[in-house]
């Protein structure tokens, strides 16, 4: 179980802009928002997690076609204005 709610953290970390930003100001928010949401990570997957640089979802987000992208609008209009 633990291995599929990691797979689906890094994969809405990578198209989920918005939850990307979120985690990026707020780690243990994100995953504890994750967590409460009925998915389980472990203690070594939660930490593993929080000792990834930040940069890095940016970095590989950027590298997938947008339109696998859930674009957040508050972010597109701070880009845009």
């Amino acid at each position: 179980m633990a291995q599929r709610s990691i797979e689906l953290f890094i994969g809405r970390l990578v198209t989920d802009e918005e939850f990307r930003e979120a985690f990026i100001r707020n780690p243990a928010a994100a995953v504890g928002q994750f967590v409460g949401s009925g998915l389980e990570l472990t203690n070594v997957e939660v930490s593993a997690l929080l000792a990834t640089r930040a940069d890095i979802w940016d970095r590989i987000a950027d590298q997938i076609d947008s339109r696998l992208q859930k674009v957040s609008l508050q972010a597109y209009a701070r880009r845009e204005g």
